[in-house]
């Protein structure tokens, strides 16, 4: 079986950030669950599972894409913003910039056979 790059996206990445964006602006800029769920277009009990590692817990991100979650995490928050574009965003970093994915790595602590079908080549995964 193989999975397309869009799934990893979807299924790993895009949550990953949604998490490290509700630490960000529920840790820097003291917003609440719900304040965080209306920026980010979630619920309030999604950005608590995000919170308490229950979402989105399996993958880290390098730390050169905090430093761009910390960037976007202020024009949210300022409302200069939308959490779609942050997100294509940081995305778009991602892949432009070549940053490691711990995807494969933490697919394979996961016991899917797949895994070795997936690689970050700078232009997307495969």
């Amino acid at each position: 079986m193989k999975i397309l790059p869009q799934e990893i996206e979807v299924w790993y990445i895009i949550p990953a950030i949604r998490r490290e964006f509700a630490k960000c602006l529920i840790k820097d800029f003291d917003a609440s669950y719900e304040k965080v769920g209306q920026i980010l277009g979630i619920s309030k009990a999604a950005v608590s599972q995000y919170m308490n590692g229950k979402r989105a817990a399996k993958i880290v991100l390098n730390g050169k894409v905090h430093e761009q979650i910390d960037k976007s995490c202020e024009k949210l928050i300022k409302g200069k913003s939308d959490s779609v574009v942050e997100i294509q965003k940081i995305l778009e970093f991602i892949k432009n910039k070549k940053v490691p994915c711990e995807v494969c790595k933490k697919l394979k602590e996961a016991m899917l056979s797949d895994c070795k079908e997936i690689r970050f080549d700078g232009n997307g995964y495969k």
